[in-house]
Parts: structure tokens; sequence; C-alpha cells
């Protein structure tokens, strides 16, 4: 008889230690399910940094060919102003053809301070737009990185069964989420 009592006993112990169990695995789940949240948030904002990045480099470079064309239209300009002087300074013999022809690259002068006006102002616009794709790159890298900080001070939480450390991994999960919405805020 007491064999069979000590042998309830042992069962009721392991029951008892597996309702336990069960217990503590329940009361982390959601700790499991923000680490889950925090994982699919850290791929998103990657993505999001990378395509960013890719966009401040397009814009680069179209900043870059607009900065082109300005030098190329600049080079033209000077270049005609060279050619008038030139004429100003030497004696035609035909004073109406002399005339015509600097007519023709005064002309071509006034066209080109127009077209460097805009070129000139479409290359900064393309700038502007790269600045602002960087400063939206730096904001979702910020926010990447403090959404794994927070995925990482999570996970510790189901090493230690400590729920503090799962505080502070949502605490610094929100800072990431903050810093990804203010990228809409950017002017």
């Amino acid at each position: 008889m007491e064999g069979n009592e000590s042998q309830e006993l042992q069962e009721l112990a392991e029951k008892v230690e597996e309702g336990e169990e069960i217990k503590q695995a329940n009361a982390l789940r959601p700790v499991a399910f923000t680490m889950s949240v925090l994982a699919v948030l850290v791929a998103i904002m990657t993505v999001l940094g990378h395509r960013t990045h890719t966009e401040a480099v397009l814009d680069q470079n179209k900043a870059t060919d607009q900065w082109n064309l300005y030098q190329a239209k600049k080079i033209r300009a000077n270049d005609t102003q060279l050619a008038a002087d030139l004429l100003g300074v030497v004696a035609v013999a035909d004073k109406e053809v002399a005339a015509k022809i600097a007519k023709t690259y005064a002309d071509h002068e006034a066209k080109w301070v127009d077209d460097l006006k805009g070129e000139q102002e479409k290359a900064e616009g393309l700038e502007a737009d790269v600045e602002h794709a960087e400063a939206r790159a730096n904001r979702f890298d910020l926010s990447e990185a403090l959404l794994e900080i927070g995925l990482v001070v999570c996970s510790v939480t189901l090493l230690t069964r400590t729920r503090m450390y799962w505080y502070i991994g949502i605490v610094f999960s929100l800072a990431g989420v903050a810093s990804a919405a203010t990228v809409f805020f950017l002017k």
C-alpha cells in the first residue's frame, strides 16, 4: 500500500510540474507573439530603408546628369560670347553680314541665359530630392536598428523568464515605430 501511495504522490508531483511548465509557457506566449511582430517590422523597415537609399542614389544620378547638361550649356554660352567678342574686334568688310551675325550671337546668348537658369533650377531641385530621400532613409535605418534592439531585448525574456526585458524591448520597439512614422512628416 505504501508503494502505491508513493507512486501516486510521484505522479501527482509530475502533474504539478507539467502544470507549472504549461503555465510558464502560456505566460511567455505574448512575448513570443511580440517577437514575431517585431521580426516582421524589422523586415519591413529593412526593405523600406534599402528602397529609399536606392531612390537617393537614382536621384543623385539624375542631379549629376542635370548638372552636366547645365555645364554643357554654360560652355556653349561662353563659346558664343567669345565668338561675339571676337566679331566685335575684327573688322568685317560687309557691315550688313556682320550685324546679322552679331544679332544671331546675341539671340543665342539670350537663349543660353534663360536655359542656364532653368537647368540650374532643375539640378538644384533634384539635389533637394536627394537630400530628402537620404533623410528618409536615415529615419528608416534608425527605425530598423531600434526595432532590432527591441527584438533582441524581448528575446532575453525567454531566457530569463523576467518580463522586465519584454517591457524594455517594447519601449525600444515603440521608439523604432515612432522613427519610421516621422518619415511622413519630413518636408
